[in-house]
Protein backbone atom coordinates (compact mmCIF):
# COMPACT_ATOMS: atom_id res chain seq x y z
CA UNK A 1 0.00 0.00 0.00
CA UNK A 2 1.08 3.07 -0.35
CA UNK A 3 1.73 5.72 2.79
CA UNK A 4 4.09 7.66 4.81
CA UNK A 5 7.05 5.88 6.33
CA UNK A 6 10.83 6.44 7.57
CA UNK A 7 13.82 6.34 5.38
CA UNK A 8 17.16 6.54 6.90
CA UNK A 9 19.90 8.35 4.57
CA UNK A 10 22.82 5.46 6.03
CA UNK A 11 25.88 7.83 4.65
CA UNK A 12 24.25 10.26 6.90
CA UNK A 13 23.70 8.04 10.03
CA UNK A 14 26.36 8.34 12.79
CA UNK A 15 24.86 5.22 14.47
CA UNK A 16 23.95 7.74 17.72
CA UNK A 17 21.25 5.24 18.33
CA UNK A 18 18.43 7.96 19.13
CA UNK A 19 16.43 7.12 16.83
CA UNK A 20 16.21 3.86 18.45
CA UNK A 21 15.33 4.51 21.36
CA UNK A 22 12.78 7.36 20.06
CA UNK A 23 10.99 4.42 18.13
CA UNK A 24 8.65 3.26 20.92
CA UNK A 25 6.95 0.84 18.72
CA UNK A 26 10.70 -1.33 17.81
CA UNK A 27 10.58 -0.10 13.68
CA UNK A 28 14.22 0.64 13.85
CA UNK A 29 17.47 -1.15 14.78
CA UNK A 30 21.43 -0.61 14.82
CA UNK A 31 22.67 -3.00 12.47
CA UNK A 32 26.63 -2.74 12.16
CA UNK A 33 26.98 0.72 12.94
CA UNK A 34 23.66 2.10 11.10
CA UNK A 35 20.16 2.97 11.96
CA UNK A 36 17.98 1.12 10.21
CA UNK A 37 13.60 0.16 9.48
CA UNK A 38 13.50 -3.45 10.21
CA UNK A 39 10.07 -3.60 10.01
CA UNK A 40 7.89 -1.74 8.11
CA UNK A 41 4.92 -3.02 9.51
CA UNK A 42 5.38 -1.15 13.17
CA UNK A 43 6.41 1.95 11.72
CA UNK A 44 3.62 4.28 12.22
CA UNK A 45 4.58 7.19 9.61
CA UNK A 46 4.35 9.60 12.38
CA UNK A 47 7.79 10.33 12.98
CA UNK A 48 8.92 10.61 16.27
CA UNK A 49 12.48 9.59 15.52
CA UNK A 50 12.89 12.12 13.52
CA UNK A 51 14.02 15.27 16.11
CA UNK A 52 16.10 13.26 17.50
CA UNK A 53 18.13 12.35 14.92
CA UNK A 54 21.32 15.09 14.63
CA UNK A 55 22.65 14.49 11.63
CA UNK A 56 19.16 14.96 9.55
CA UNK A 57 19.90 11.57 8.21
CA UNK A 58 15.75 10.74 8.71
CA UNK A 59 12.54 11.56 6.28
CA UNK A 60 9.29 10.55 6.39
CA UNK A 61 8.72 9.94 2.73
CA UNK A 62 5.37 8.63 0.89
CA UNK A 63 5.65 5.51 -0.88
CA UNK A 64 4.90 1.74 -0.57
CA UNK A 65 5.36 0.17 2.22
CA UNK A 66 3.83 -2.71 4.99
CA UNK A 67 0.27 -1.56 6.54
CA UNK A 68 0.71 -0.47 10.01
CA UNK A 69 -0.15 -3.91 12.07
CA UNK A 70 -1.19 -1.86 15.69
CA UNK A 71 -2.25 -5.10 16.85
CA UNK A 72 1.83 -6.52 16.87
CA UNK A 73 2.73 -3.58 18.21
CA UNK A 74 0.51 -3.72 20.75
CA UNK A 75 1.44 -7.34 21.45
CA UNK A 76 4.84 -6.13 21.52
CA UNK A 77 4.18 -3.25 24.12
CA UNK A 78 2.62 -5.73 26.52
CA UNK A 79 5.67 -8.27 26.26
CA UNK A 80 8.12 -5.49 27.01
CA UNK A 81 5.99 -4.08 30.25
CA UNK A 82 5.57 -7.81 31.43
CA UNK A 83 9.49 -8.25 31.01
CA UNK A 84 10.07 -4.63 32.65
CA UNK A 85 7.74 -5.82 35.75
CA UNK A 86 9.76 -8.89 36.08
CA UNK A 87 12.85 -7.63 36.24
CA UNK A 88 11.58 -5.22 38.77
CA UNK A 89 10.63 -8.03 41.11
CA UNK A 90 13.82 -9.44 40.26
CA UNK A 91 15.67 -6.71 41.25
CA UNK A 92 13.55 -6.25 44.60
CA UNK A 93 14.01 -9.48 45.44
CA UNK A 94 17.96 -9.11 45.38
CA UNK A 95 17.92 -5.85 47.56
CA UNK A 96 19.04 -3.76 44.68
CA UNK A 97 19.78 -0.10 47.04
CA UNK A 98 18.01 2.08 44.42
CA UNK A 99 14.67 -0.09 44.44
CA UNK A 100 14.64 -0.78 48.27
CA UNK A 101 11.26 0.56 49.13
CA UNK A 102 10.00 2.89 52.42
CA UNK A 103 8.31 5.49 53.63
CA UNK A 104 10.18 8.80 54.62
CA UNK A 105 8.67 10.39 57.47
CA UNK A 106 8.27 14.10 57.47
CA UNK A 107 7.54 16.32 60.42
CA UNK A 108 4.05 16.90 61.14
CA UNK A 109 2.46 20.37 60.98
CA UNK A 110 0.35 19.45 63.95
CA UNK A 111 -2.64 21.52 65.22
CA UNK A 112 -1.01 24.86 63.41
CA UNK A 113 -2.76 26.55 61.27
CA UNK A 114 -1.77 26.65 57.34
CA UNK A 115 -0.12 29.79 56.24
CA UNK A 116 -0.09 30.46 52.45
CA UNK A 117 3.50 29.96 50.65
CA UNK A 118 4.65 32.41 48.20
CA UNK A 119 4.81 31.50 44.25
CA UNK A 120 7.98 30.08 43.41
CA UNK A 121 8.85 30.60 40.23
CA UNK A 122 11.04 28.11 37.88
CA UNK A 123 14.48 28.76 37.44
CA UNK A 124 14.43 26.11 34.61
CA UNK A 125 15.73 28.36 31.30
CA UNK A 126 15.45 26.48 28.11
CA UNK A 127 13.75 23.36 26.60
CA UNK A 128 13.54 20.29 25.78
CA UNK A 129 15.83 19.19 29.61
CA UNK A 130 16.07 15.70 29.28
CA UNK A 131 19.27 14.86 28.68
CA UNK A 132 18.22 12.50 25.43
CA UNK A 133 16.05 15.06 24.36
CA UNK A 134 18.23 18.11 23.91
CA UNK A 135 19.74 19.05 20.39
CA UNK A 136 23.42 19.17 20.54
CA UNK A 137 24.04 22.56 18.41
CA UNK A 138 21.51 24.54 20.72
CA UNK A 139 22.56 27.97 21.06
CA UNK A 140 21.88 28.24 25.07
CA UNK A 141 24.52 25.96 25.44
CA UNK A 142 26.98 28.48 24.22
CA UNK A 143 29.45 29.90 27.60
CA UNK A 144 26.58 28.00 29.58
CA UNK A 145 26.68 26.83 33.20
CA UNK A 146 25.30 23.49 33.42
CA UNK A 147 23.39 21.56 35.59
CA UNK A 148 22.92 17.20 35.00
CA UNK A 149 20.67 16.32 37.19
CA UNK A 150 19.35 12.75 37.79
CA UNK A 151 15.68 13.17 37.49
CA UNK A 152 14.65 11.90 41.21
CA UNK A 153 16.60 14.89 42.60
CA UNK A 154 13.76 16.97 42.06
CA UNK A 155 11.60 15.39 43.78
CA UNK A 156 14.10 14.36 46.16
CA UNK A 157 15.36 18.02 47.20
CA UNK A 158 13.21 20.69 47.71
CA UNK A 159 15.14 23.91 46.89
CA UNK A 160 16.56 22.37 43.61
CA UNK A 161 15.59 25.34 41.19
CA UNK A 162 17.20 28.52 43.43
CA UNK A 163 19.84 26.35 44.84
CA UNK A 164 20.97 24.77 41.54
CA UNK A 165 19.42 25.36 38.41
CA UNK A 166 19.13 29.08 39.01
CA UNK A 167 21.05 30.50 35.89
CA UNK A 168 22.44 27.33 34.82
CA UNK A 169 21.17 24.97 31.82
CA UNK A 170 19.59 21.92 33.26
CA UNK A 171 19.51 18.65 31.89
CA UNK A 172 18.59 15.56 33.94
CA UNK A 173 18.44 11.99 32.94
CA UNK A 174 18.39 8.16 34.67
CA UNK A 175 21.19 6.04 34.17
CA UNK A 176 19.59 3.01 35.36
CA UNK A 177 16.41 3.66 32.81
CA UNK A 178 17.93 5.85 30.20
CA UNK A 179 19.25 3.39 27.62
CA UNK A 180 21.85 6.15 26.51
CA UNK A 181 25.59 6.31 26.73
CA UNK A 182 25.43 9.85 28.00
CA UNK A 183 29.17 10.41 27.20
CA UNK A 184 28.58 10.26 23.45
CA UNK A 185 25.75 13.56 23.65
CA UNK A 186 27.84 15.49 26.35
CA UNK A 187 31.05 15.28 24.46
CA UNK A 188 29.32 16.68 21.32
CA UNK A 189 27.97 19.72 23.64
CA UNK A 190 31.41 20.07 25.01
CA UNK A 191 33.30 20.17 21.45
CA UNK A 192 30.63 22.01 19.95
CA UNK A 193 30.39 24.88 22.73
CA UNK A 194 32.44 26.68 25.64
CA UNK A 195 31.03 25.53 28.53
CA UNK A 196 32.19 27.43 31.89
CA UNK A 197 31.54 24.74 34.45
CA UNK A 198 29.27 21.81 35.23
CA UNK A 199 27.36 20.65 38.27
CA UNK A 200 26.43 16.74 38.70
CA UNK A 201 23.24 15.98 40.76
CA UNK A 202 22.82 12.50 42.05
CA UNK A 203 21.06 10.84 44.48
CA UNK A 204 22.92 8.37 47.08
CA UNK A 205 22.01 5.18 45.24
CA UNK A 206 24.73 3.35 43.68
CA UNK A 207 22.76 3.35 39.89
CA UNK A 208 23.32 6.95 40.24
CA UNK A 209 26.80 6.67 39.85
CA UNK A 210 26.46 6.14 36.10
CA UNK A 211 25.94 9.76 35.49
CA UNK A 212 29.38 10.54 37.38
CA UNK A 213 31.05 7.99 35.51
CA UNK A 214 29.60 9.54 31.91
CA UNK A 215 30.78 12.84 32.41
CA UNK A 216 34.26 11.58 33.23
CA UNK A 217 34.42 9.69 30.09
CA UNK A 218 32.85 13.03 28.18
CA UNK A 219 35.94 15.06 29.87
CA UNK A 220 38.41 12.35 28.42
CA UNK A 221 36.76 12.14 25.15
CA UNK A 222 36.81 15.87 25.13
CA UNK A 223 40.18 16.55 25.85
CA UNK A 224 39.12 20.01 27.48
CA UNK A 225 39.64 20.94 30.70
CA UNK A 226 36.60 22.03 32.79
CA UNK A 227 35.61 23.10 36.30
CA UNK A 228 33.24 20.93 37.70
CA UNK A 229 31.65 19.29 40.88
CA UNK A 230 29.35 16.38 42.19
CA UNK A 231 26.41 16.87 44.94
CA UNK A 232 24.84 14.16 46.34
CA UNK A 233 21.22 13.91 47.53
CA UNK A 234 20.21 11.47 50.51
CA UNK A 235 16.75 9.91 49.86
CA UNK A 236 15.28 11.84 52.67
CA UNK A 237 16.40 15.12 50.73
CA UNK A 238 19.27 16.76 52.21
CA UNK A 239 22.91 16.91 50.60
CA UNK A 240 24.97 14.52 51.86
CA UNK A 241 28.24 14.86 49.91
CA UNK A 242 29.80 18.00 48.41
Amino acid sequence: MIRKIVRIDTEKCNGCGLCVNACHEGALQLIDGKAQLVFESYCDGLGNCLPECPTGAITIEQGEAAAFNEEAVKQRMDSISASAAQQDQSQLACGCPGTLAKTLAKKSAGAEPVQAVPEVQSQLGQWPCQLKLVPVGAPYFNNAHLLIAADCTAFAYANIHQQFMRNKITMIGCPKLDDIDYSDKLTAILEQHEIKSVTILRMEVPCCGGIVHAFKNTLQNSGKMIPWNVVTISTEGNIVEE
